[in-house]
């Protein structure tokens, strides 16, 4: 199934779901008026959800209407906790390179993860809207799931049958922030503003045999002002699955239903800069960051600028047959003029 929340009055919208191919969408106030809701209550909306999607793709439910992903909110508008892991340690190892250090050995099995902001998510097309260029803006295109409820000390075959949904991530980064925040010992506060999530959140059984050993096997795309920028796949050199993810976040408390977990900036294992971008025949990258880490390992020095006012970012995935699965988020920096 796939789900989105359109924006109205509320703060946390109104649940449709949405056909298979993305053109059309149909609200289903009498089996979950939010996708809370739905989650709160999975085992017994669930069934009724499928007819209903069953009859949305057949082109019979009558209340359907067209879709339009630029009406949307993140399909969750607002959750009970967002939590980000570092799944990818290419990631991680390009950071440390660039500041000629390691990365410790127990990072290859024991994930990393922050608890990040989830009182207000923004839209898949709303802006980015940040006080000033000074703070180094960022994009990071990832992958995340939204989970059902999980026992404290879940393991991750137990995991991985809590996770009901799956998104995508523009997990906003402020890198000038950044160093302050960690050197003071207690993470990500400030350097994190609001995530945008795509229009479309949809059920693991929508990606087929692309969604294998908890990982989703697909590359992630990403335009930077109507540029290819990167293309990922975003279940290679993935260190620790989603089910690994959930589990470490539940090994000391229990998840409620609607927890998100991310999978941290997508990131795979490639030459040099110049080999590295997609232009020259890589892959490319799913941050700025990720390609001034390549530029100091190689000439000394970042070159490439993080993001300005006016600077647009596209994250997408399709499938082999180039259908969009969950809509696109598109993004443009804009300043912050006051409440």
């Amino acid at each position: 199934m796939k789900f989105a929340t359109l924006k109205n009055q509320t703060r946390d919208g109104r649940l449709v779901l949405v056909s298979r191919d993305l053109s059309c969408c149909v609200a289903v106030p009498d089996i979950a008026p939010t996708l809370q809701a739905a989650l709160d209550d999975w085992d017994a909306c669930q069934p009724a959800l499928q007819i209903a999607y069953d009859r949305l793709n057949a082109g019979t439910h009558e209340g359907a209407q067209p879709f339009d992903p630029a009406a949307c909110h993140s399909p969750l508008p607002r959750a009970y906790q967002w939590a980000d892991g570092s799944a990818y340690l290419n990631h991680v190892e390009l950071v440390r390179k660039a500041r000629n250090s390691q990365v410790p050995e127990s990072f290859f099995s024991d994930p990393l993860m922050y608890q990040g902001g989830s009182d207000s998510f923004i839209g898949p097309r709303d802006p980015i809207v940040v006080a000033t260029e000074d703070w180094g803006i960022d994009m990071e295109a990832e992958i995340a799931v939204i989970t059902g409820d999980v026992p404290m000390g879940a393991d991750p075959q137990q995991a991985e049958g809590a996770i009901r949904l799956l998104m995508l991530v523009n997990d906003v980064s402020l890198r000038g922030l950044i160093p302050g925040e960690l050197a003071k010992g207690f993470g990500f506060f400030q350097s994190k503003p609001a995530s945008a999530f795509s229009p479309v959140a949809i059920t693991p059984d929508e990606l087929g045999a692309h969604w294998h050993d908890g990982k989703l096997h697909l590359p992630l795309l990403v335009d930077l002002n109507q540029q290819p920028f990167g293309c990922p796949n975003a279940g290679q050199d993935m260190t620790f699955s989603f089910p690994q993810l959930v589990a470490h976040a539940a090994r000391t408390r229990q998840l409620a239903a609607g927890t998100i977990i991310g999978s941290g900036t997508v990131s795979n294992k490639q030459g040099g800069l110049h080999g590295s971008s997609i232009r020259n025949g890589g892959v490319g990258y799913c941050c700025i960051a990720e390609v001034r880490m390549y530029e100091t390992i190689e000439t000394g020095a970042p070159v490439t600028p993080f993001m300005r006012f006016g600077d647009q970012v596209r994250i997408r995935m399709t499938d082999e047959h180039g259908q969009d699965l969950f809509g696109t988020i598109e993004q443009t920096v804009v300043r912050y003029q006051g409440a």
